[in-house]
């Protein structure tokens, strides 16, 4: 979770220069709010580890990572883990028509009451666990824009699920997601590389991804022992080929299950006799899951399905 304090501060991003304004200089917020320092200390939000909480007090960093994504005026950004609000408070500075914010912290609830009173009609805020959470129903209808620092215990969980809503073109029309470092480059990997897997195949098969920014641990109150990446997700209308993501998902956890044999040997937990299915998709048996491209996984999957329903 991510906040600010609205000073420049010594925990600022080192990936490039901001602009500071004259009210900021002088530690004040240009939201006319508290600094986020003060907040943390009036209502005793020391970051809890067990929840994955890591601060940022530099408001100029959290409306940078606000709009990473491109603009939000007038937009709808649903926003996971506001924690004390500094992200929220980053998004409604850059113009974000209404946040509906789940957090999971029952402390952060005042704080957030807050920038509610301070911005009225434009912070819905609601106590409960993101990974329960039914994203249509709470967005009430429209497209929307997730904005979040996912804890690093629920991250890749909590993008699977948006990955792999249905029906598809998602409720989310862009994803701006901060991860650990290592996490946001499996996501990006190209093939031939260590980093590439499952989690990029499904990210690059539904989404166009990029990352954004990066963060040393400086950045954090308290310093995570990683660096964090910004993400940027934009949905791909119609992913090709048009497999079902049920069905790539059991070919690609089939082939990356063991990774380093050939695909001819990894795809027998998948079905019997995997030389078929390769050839009809137009793969060497002798490839290993690491060096399949993108497309190629959906063909394959596309080929496994049809090889099910004419079963």
């Amino acid at each position: 979770m991510i906040g600010a304090d609205g000073s420049s501060g010594d925990d600022a991003d080192t990936t490039g220069p901001e602009q500071i304004s004259p009210t900021q200089r002088g530690g004040a917020s240009p939201d006319g709010l508290d600094p986020l320092r003060e907040v943390i200390r009036r209502y005793d939000l020391a970051a809890k580890k067990s929840l994955g909480q890591n601060f940022i007090l530099d408001l100029n960093l959290t409306r940078r990572i606000a709009r990473a994504g491109g603009s939000l005026d007038g937009r709808t950004v649903v926003e996971v883990g506001p924690g004390p609000g500094g992200l929220t408070r980053g998004l409604l500075l850059e113009g974000a028509g209404r946040v509906i914010a789940v957090e999971r912290d029952s402390r952060c609830l005042p704080a957030l009451a807050e920038i509610s009173a301070r911005y009225p009609g434009r912070l819905t805020v609601h106590e409960g666990d993101a990974i329960e959470a039914d994203w249509p129903a709470l967005l009430g209808g429209g497209k929307a824009i997730i904005a979040a620092n996912l804890p690093y215990g629920a991250a890749t969980v909590l993008l699977i699920g948006w990955l792999e809503a249905e029906p598809w073109p998602p409720w989310w029309d862009r994803m701006v997601l901060m991860f650990q470092k290592e996490v946001a480059e499996r996501i990006v990997a190209e093939p031939g590389s260590k980093a590439y897997g499952r989690l990029s195949v499904i990210s690059q098969w539904r989404a166009e991804a990029h990352i954004a920014l990066t963060l040393k641990p400086e950045a954090f109150t308290p310093p995570p022992k990683v660096d964090s990446a910004v993400v940027v997700f934009t949905p791909r209308s119609a992913p090709q080929p048009a497999c079902t993501v049920a069905a790539l998902g059991r070919v690609t956890a089939s082939a990356f299950g063991q990774r380093r044999k050939m695909l001819r040997a990894s795809l027998k937990t998948l079905v019997p006799n995997p030389e078929e299915l390769l050839d009809a998709a137009g793969i060497s048996p002798t490839e290993r899951a690491e060096q399949i491209p993108v497309r190629d996984f959906a063909k394959l999957a596309l080929v496994y399905e049809r090889s099910i329903a004419g079963r």
